[in-house]
C-alpha cells in the first residue's frame, strides 16, 4: 500500500529541468537526518514543502530512498514547518527573523491567518504598509500559483515556473482561461511550446482534428522555421510539416492556413512562383525594409553636397595619421557621395579606419552623426575605436518599456545626418525593418559588418541580402594589412574563409596569438579546457579568468556543450562557498558568476546576448541583481530563465562580441555543427589570444564544410524589383 510522507526540501541533489526527475533531500517529522526522496517535480526549491506518494525501496548503489509515484508541492501545518518555510525565502518580505515573529504568534494557525485575516499582520512590530502589501501580494501569488500547480499536476505536467508565469499573465481566470483553449499558453507564456500545450489539450480531451489544435500547430511550425533563421515558408512544407506534427490530413491544414489568414495572422504571397506563408509581423518587416531602402537610396537631399571629397580625404590622413590604402579611399569617396553605403570585410582589412575617416569628415562639416550597434559589448567597441558616444540600435530608437513599442519611426525620425551601425551582420528581420523606417529621407546610412560571418540569430540574412541585390554600393575590403598580418588570429581567420586549414603554433611556441591543443576524448577535451582557462592562460598572459577568458562552444548540449562546461568552470572559478546563491530552473547563480540574458526583456532594456555579473542575490525579496555595462537590473526569482551562466556561451551568442582571449573546444561529435562560418565567427572573436582544444580532423573538418543551408526570405528579390 502507498504510504505519503511530507515535509521541507533541504537539499536538491540532482533536477532534470526537461522532464522533471528530480533526487531530493527531504526533511521527514521524527527523523533525525533528511531522507533522500526521487521523483518528478517542475521546479524543486530548497525550502519549498512536497509532498510524496509512493514506496520505501533500498536502492543498490544509493540505500534507502523514498520513490514517489506522485510528488507534489504542500503546505506545512506543524509549528517548526511554517517557520522553516516562511524563513525559506517562499513569501516574499518575510525573512527567517521575521518568520519566527509571525509564527511565534499565530502558531499553527499562522497560514490561516495569511489567507484570511493578513491586515493583522500590521501589528507586528517590522511590518509598515508597504512591507504588508509586498506580503499580501506575494502571499496571494503563492496561493493561486498552487491552485494552478496542482491543475497541472493533475493534467500529467510539472508546475513550478510555468505556474508562477501563468498566474502573472492571466491572474485568478488562469485555469478557466485554459480550459477554454490550452494553446494559448503557447502563444502566451514564456517557456511554454506548443508539445506542452498539446499534452495539456488531449488530457483534457480535446480532439486530435479539433481546429484550435490545427491552427497552433500551424503557427508552432512557423515559430520553429523562425527560430532557424527563415522568414517564410513555403506553403506546401508548411502543410507537409505541419500535418506530420499534428497527425492529421493535410486538407486540415490548408483549412486552418485560411482561418489564419482571415484573422491576418499568417500571409499568403507568391515568390517565385510558388506560395509562401509568412507571419504577418515578419512579413511586414521585409516588405519594410524593401521600402525603407529604396526611400533611402532615391532621396534626392544629401548630407555633404558641396565637399571636395579629394581634399577631405587628404586633410583626414593628416589628422588620423594614417594613410589610406586605394581602397579604403575609394570607400571614403563612396560614403561622402552614396545615400546608402555597405562596408564588409574580415578582420584585418581597416573597416575601423574608414568609418573614423568618414565619420572626422562629417563632423567637421559640423553634420549630426549617429552610432549603434545591435549589442551593448559591440555597441562599447564602436564608441571606443571612434572616440564618439555610441548607442546599442534599441536605445538609439528609444524603446518604451511601458508601450512595447520604439519611440523613433516615421512619426519621428532620427534626428541625424548620418547612420552609422556596426556589426550589421547581427541585425535580423525585425530589428533591420525597426531602424531603417525611423532614419529621415535626408540622412545618409552606413553599414559595416563582416557578411561572411554567422548570419543574425534571429530571422532573415538581411546584410548578405542587401549586398547580394546589388541595389546599394557597397564596399568589399580584402587586403590585410601588414600590421595585421602579424597576427596568426587574423592570418588563420582568412586562412579559414579561403576553405584553408590555419597554420598553428608549433609545441612550446610562446610568442603566438593562435593555438591548437590536442586532445581526443571529450573528457579529455573538457578537463583542458577548464585547465587552460582556470590556469594556463592566466598564469601565461596575467588575465582574469572571470573577466578576460571566454569560452565559445558549437553547441548548447553534450559533454562539451555550454551547459556542461558552464558547469565544470563555474565549479572552479566560483565555487560553491559563503557567498548566496539561487538555483532555479536547473541552474545555480552564485554571487560574481558571468550571465547572459537570453531574451529580449524589453520591460527591463535588456536584450539577448547582453552579459553582466551577478551582482546581488536576495533570498528574502527574491530578487537577483545583475549589472550589464554598469548598469543594475533586478530579476525575480521566478524570471530567472531569461538568464543562463557564460562562462562557456554559443558560438553564435558571441555575435558582435570581442573577447581578450578565446577556448573554442572542438570534437567530431560536433558534426552536425562544424562549419566554415562558425569556426570563423569564434576564431574573429578573440583579440590577443585564440585556442582551439580538441582533435586536428575536427578544425580540418570545419574548414572544409560550408553551410549550406539556406534561408527562406525574399528580401533580396524584393530589393530587385524596386
Amino acid at each position: 500500500m502507498a504510504e505519503t510522507v511530507n515535509g521541507p526540501i533541504e537539499r536538491v541533489t540532482f533536477h532534470n529541468p526537461e522532464n522533471g526527475f528530480c533526487v531530493l533531500r527531504i526533511k521527514l517529522p521524527g527523523r533525525p537526518e533528511p531522507a533522500t526522496v526521487v521523483g518528478h517535480l517542475s521546479q524543486p526549491s530548497v525550502g519549498e514543502f512536497v509532498e510524496a506518494v509512493g514506496d520505501w525501496v533500498l536502492d543498490k548503489q544509493h540505500g534507502r530512498q523514498f520513490r514517489a509515484a506522485a510528488l507534489r508541492t504542500a503546505q506545512p501545518s506543524s509549528v517548526d514547518g511554517i517557520q522553516r518555510y516562511l524563513g525559506s525565502g517562499a513569501i516574499r518580505s518575510i525573512g527567517p527573523q521575521l518568520a519566527e515573529k509571525i509564527v511565534g504568534i499565530y502558531k499553527e494557525r499562522t497560514l490561516e491567518v495569511l489567507d484570511k485575516s493578513p491586515d493583522v499582520l500590521l501589528h507586528i512590530r517590522g511590518i509598515g504598509p508597504k512591507r504588508y502589501e509586498r506580503i499580501k501580494a506575494s502571499w496571494d501569488e503563492q496561493r493561486e500559483v498552487r491552485r494552478i500547480m496542482l491543475f497541472l499536476q493533475e493534467c500529467g505536467l510539472g508546475g513550478g515556473g510555468r505556474a508562477i508565469r501563468i498566474y502573472r499573465h492571466y491572474g485568478q481566470a488562469a485555469i478557466e482561461i485554459i480550459k477554454s483553449n490550452p494553446y494559448k499558453l503557447a502563444d502566451d507564456i514564456r517557456g511554454i511550446g506548443f508539445k506542452t500545450a498539446d499534452a495539456l489539450a488531449r488530457k483534457l480531451g480535446m480532439a486530435m482534428n479539433a481546429p484550435a489544435r490545427v491552427r497552433a500547430g500551424i503557427r508552432f511550425v512557423l515559430a520553429e522555421l523562425t527560430g532557424e533563421g527563415h522568414v517564410a515558408c513555403p506553403e506546401t512544407l508548411l502543410v507537409e510539416q505541419a500535418s506530420q506534427l499534428l497527425e492529421v490530413d493535410e486538407a486540415l491544414v490548408s483549412e486552418a492556413i485560411e482561418f489564419e489568414r482571415n484573422e491576418n495572422r499568417i500571409v499568403r504571397e507568391p515568390i517565385d512562383g510558388d506560395p509562401w506563408i509568412y507571419l504577418t509581423a515578419l512579413h511586414r518587416a521585409e516588405v519594410g525594409i524593401a521600402q525603407s531602402v529604396q526611400r533611402l537610396v532615391a532621396a534626392s537631399s544629401h548630407p555633404l553636397p558641396s565637399i571636395d571629397i579629394e581634399k577631405a580625404i587628404e586633410w583626414v590622413e593628416r589628422k588620423l595619421n594614417l594613410p589610406l590604402a586605394p581602397r579604403q579611399r575609394d570607400a571614403v569617396r563612396e560614403a561622402c557621395r552614396a545615400k546608402f553605403l555597405v562596408i564588409t570585410g574580415g578582420p584585418g582589412v581597416g573597416k575601423t579606419t574608414i568609418v573614423r575617416s568618414i565619420l572626422e569628415i562629417f563632423l567637421a562639416k559640423r553634420k549630426q552623426c549617429l552610432l549603434a550597434a545591435p549589442t551593448g559589448r559591440a555597441a562599447k567597441r564602436l564608441a571606443e575605436s571612434t572616440g564618439q558616444s555610441a548607442k546599442t540600435i534599441h536605445r538609439l530608437l528609444e524603446f518604451d518599456p511601458s508601450s512595447g513599442d520604439f519611440l523613433r519611426g516615421p512619426n519621428r525620425p532620427l534626428e541625424a545626418d548620418l547612420v552609422i551601425i556596426d556589426e550589421a551582420s547581427m541585425i535580423d528581420i525585425v530589428l533591420g525593418h525597426q531602424l531603417l523606417r525611423a532614419i529621415p529621407d535626408s540622412a545618409a546610412v552606413l553599414l559595416v559588418g563582416d557578411v561572411d560571418q554567422l548570419p543574425s540569430v534571429g530571422p532573415g540574412t538581411v546584410l548578405a541580402d542587401l549586398i547580394a541585390s546589388q541595389t546599394v554600393p557597397v564596399a568589399r575590403l580584402t587586403e590585410i594589412f601588414r600590421q595585421a598580418r602579424e597576427s596568426r588570429i587574423i592570418t588563420a581567420a582568412h586562412a579559414i574563409h579561403s576553405g584553408e586549414e590555419p597554420e598553428t603554433a608549433p609545441p612550446g611556441d610562446k610568442t603566438s596569438d593562435f593555438y591548437l591543443i590536442e586532445a581526443e576524448t571529450p573528457d579529455a577535451i573538457r578537463d583542458m579546457v577548464v585547465r587552460m582557462v582556470a590556469e594556463r592562460i592566466p598564469a601565461r598572459f596575467g588575465v582574469d579568468p572571470k573577466r578576460d577568458v571566454q569560452v565559445l562552444a558549437p553547441m548548447h548540449r553534450g559533454e562539451l556543450g555550454t551547459q556542461s562546461l558552464n558547469e565544470a568552470l563555474q565549479n572552479v572559478l566560483n565555487p560553491k562557498g559563503d557567498t548566496p546563491e539561487v538555483e532555479r530552473f536547473g541552474t545555480v547563480f552564485r554571487l560574481g558568476d558571468r550571465v547572459i540574458q537570453t531574451e529580449n526583456s524589453y520591460k527591463r532594456e535588456v536584450f539577448n546576448g547582453d552579459l553582466g555579473v551577478v551582482q546581488a542575490i536576495n533570498r528574502v525579496e527574491q530578487q537577483l541583481t545583475v549589472a550589464f555595462e554598469g548598469r543594475e537590473v533586478e530579476y525575480d526569482f521566478g524570471d530567472l530563465d531569461e538568464l543562463q551562466l557564460a562562462y562557456a556561451l554559443s558560438i553564435h551568442k558571441s555575435q558582435g562580441s570581442e573577447y581578450p582571449c578565446v577556448v573554442i573546444p572542438l570534437h567530431t561529435q560536433h558534426f552536425v555543427m562544424l562549419q566554415r562560418n562558425l569556426i570563423y565567427t569564434a576564431v574573429t572573436r578573440g583579440r590577443r589570444l585564440v585556442v582551439l582544444v580538441g582533435p586536428r580532423k575536427a578544425l580540418a573538418m570545419a574548414v572544409r564544410r560550408q553551410d549550406q543551408q539556406l534561408r527562406y526570405t525574399a528580401l533580396k528579390q524584393r530589393l530587385i524589383s524596386r
